[in-house]
């Protein structure tokens, strides 16, 4: 589908449209969540269930949606959050979703496990605010490269994986046969490889049968890994990625990189707390897109009290569920300073690359300008808690209303 395509104006239609166009593995690798998609789906509910109050008679004649975020200015307080293997969504890749980004004047996130290398997406949009996601190895002198590359590449802070403990998964959805036969439309370059091995430490497990063309990780193949896409190479990268990982971990990276540090997977307050104890510059609060605990609160409902117990003494950033300008919205007058997007970037590098992507970052700002001019505000510092209530309270108003009339 073409890119500023009329059909295309809200993110919901990138969905709709990237479920027609993606081969049935590729959809439901990122679709899918743990268990029965309770988190999931519970991420985008939750955000209904709070509701704006418009504030009237101010001047928003003009709308200013700049930020700052880990000391990078903006355009608007919407980032993509690290996801992998881009390739199944576009050719292009992250390269692709990072000149998305940098055309917008937002931030990406590179994920550890992308298609390209720090220094091929780099090299793509030079000018962009890139950030690197990481995950720690055993092996420390591993972890020491990545983070000296991700600083010699111009990428300006790291965003630590704290919620993987284990890498490895129970639930195990199967396709159907006409899933199956629409995988065999996938075409590309690359190796060929299991479904089972895309989600070594991405989420959900797919039918290990399925094959795939599939793409190489090059950010994590040093030397005497095995060849890529065998079964060797899925044993030696289980058997590398350090299991679990604790709070020395945190001290140890903060240790060994000059890069603000950003937890990534927090979902209380008290991990908040811990955080900052440790110095972590920045939380990303996020449930991992509901992909490692079904279960679990909504990221949206959590924030608040994260925001509360982080104290100014860090950015609090959130990711899962938002899907529209007044999501934006809903999430900063609850203390976010930035949102960050995983899903929705890959429907619109699906919907044409580097242009869809470009257009569905565009709707996201234009609709925050109109959920800004609605509510008074004329830049996002006037963006607070007042313009926000839980549903719960105006149901509880309604049971207060009943009592007093039943007493008469």
């Amino acid at each position: 589908m073409a890119a500023d395509s009329p059909e295309l104006r809200r993110v919901e239609d990138f969905r709709k449209a990237a479920e027609r166009t993606l081969p049935g593995p590729a959809w439901w690798y990122y679709s899918l969540g743990d268990g029965d998609n309770q988190t999931l789906r519970d991420n985008c509910e939750s955000f209904k269930r709070y509701r704006v109050l418009p504030r009237v008679l101010r001047d928003v004649s003009t709308i200013d949606t700049t930020v700052s975020v880990l000391g990078s200015m903006l355009d608007f307080p919407v980032a993509i959050s690290p996801t992998a293997h881009h390739k199944m969504a576009h050719p292009d890749g992250e390269k692709a979703t990072a000149r998305a980004a940098a055309a917008a004047n937002t931030g990406m996130v590179l994920g550890l496990f992308a298609n390209h290398s720090l220094e091929e997406v780099a090299e793509a949009a030079p000018q962009g605010t890139r950030w690197f996601n990481f995950v720690l190895f055993k092996d420390p002198e591993r972890n020491r490269q990545l983070l000296e590359r991700a600083a010699r590449a111009g990428y300006k802070a790291i965003f630590l994986t704290v919620d993987q403990p284990r890498f490895e998964y129970l639930n195990q959805p199967k396709l159907t046969h006409k899933e199956k036969a629409k995988s065999q439309l996938f075409h590309g370059t690359g190796d060929c490889a299991t479904l089972d091995a895309l989600h070594v430490v991405s989420g959900t497990v797919i039918d290990i049968d399925i094959q795939i063309l599939y793409f190489s990780t090059p950010n994590i193949m040093f030397p005497g890994t095995p060849p890529y896409g065998t079964v060797e190479y899925r044993s030696h990268l289980y058997s590398a990625l350090k299991q679990p990982m604790t709070w020395d971990d945190v001290d140890w990276v903060k240790n060994n990189t000059s890069l603000p540090v950003v937890l990534k997977g927090i979902l209380t307050a008290e991990d908040a707390k811990e955080a900052v104890r440790h110095g972590a510059d920045a939380i990303l609060v996020s449930n991992h897109g509901g992909r490692q605990l079904d279960g679990v609160p909504a990221t949206i409902d959590v924030l608040p009290d994260i925001v509360g117990a982080v104290g100014g003494e860090a950015e609090v950033y959130l990711d899962g569920g938002v899907r529209t300008g007044t999501d934006v919205l809903k999430a900063l007058a609850l203390g976010a300073r930035c949102v960050f997007i995983g899903r929705p970037a890959i429907w619109g590098l699906a919907c044409n690359g580097e242009n869809g992507l470009l257009q569905l970052l565009n709707v996201l700002k234009e609709e925050l300008v109109y959920t800004m001019a609605r509510t008074g505000c004329a830049e996002i510092g006037d963006i607070n808690s007042t313009l926000v209530l839980h549903e719960s309270y105006y149901s509880s108003r309604r049971g207060n209303i009943s009592t007093v009339n039943n007493h008469y």
